[in-house]
């Protein structure tokens, strides 16, 4: 698991998936740091590398279905639902008033044990919008996990990397002036 993290910081770090400047985040903070896991799940040997890392991570819990919040969840959810061979549940930010005005794509099952995707967690407000949405439907969360956890939330979320861990090894491969 370790050389999987190592390889996944590295490709998403060549990728430009990490960013420096001044951001306003989804919760509203702001950050000097920016971690943009959309731009890296689009390429197809890092989607696989999250699908991998948080397989392992799950393979020993108990869950019948994945879920997410559109957008950033999205094709790390799919992936890793091709890869764990599970259901998936999208929820909308908005619930639709067309079509069939619903607010998920797919469903909830009464009794069913669910494992919640993001992508970057830093208050945990989407997760945790996403985890109550399920328990609204009669279901449990099994788990909720990220592909970064940014360590602001105070909670000890399940995650393939942390922010720190970027930093570090954006940090270790950056040339020093002499």
């Amino acid at each position: 698991m370790v050389m999987l993290a190592d390889a996944l910081v590295k490709r998403m770090i060549e990728v430009g998936a990490l960013k420096f400047g001044d951001f306003v985040l989804s919760s509203g903070k702001r950050s000097r740091v920016y971690v943009d896991v959309k731009l890296a799940s689009t390429f197809p040997d890092i989607l696989e590398m999250i699908s991998e890392g948080m397989a392992a991570k799950l393979k020993d819990l108990e869950f019948d279905r994945i879920a997410c919040v559109e957008l950033g969840g999205v094709p790390i959810a799919v992936a890793l639902s091709l890869k764990m061979k599970k259901p998936l549940v999208i929820f909308r930010k908005e619930k639709k008033d067309y079509g069939i005005k619903g607010d998920r794509i797919g469903e909830v099952k009464e009794g069913e044990k669910v494992v919640v995707v993001e992508d970057v967690i830093t208050t945990g407000s989407s997760a945790l919008s996403a985890a109550r949405r399920v328990e609204e439907s009669g279901a449990s969360v099994a788990a909720i996990i990220a592909v970064v956890d940014r360590e602001e939330s105070g909670r000890n979320f399940m995650s393939l990397l942390k922010l720190s861990d970027l930093i570090e090894a954006h940090d270790s491969i950056q040339p020093t002036e002499s």
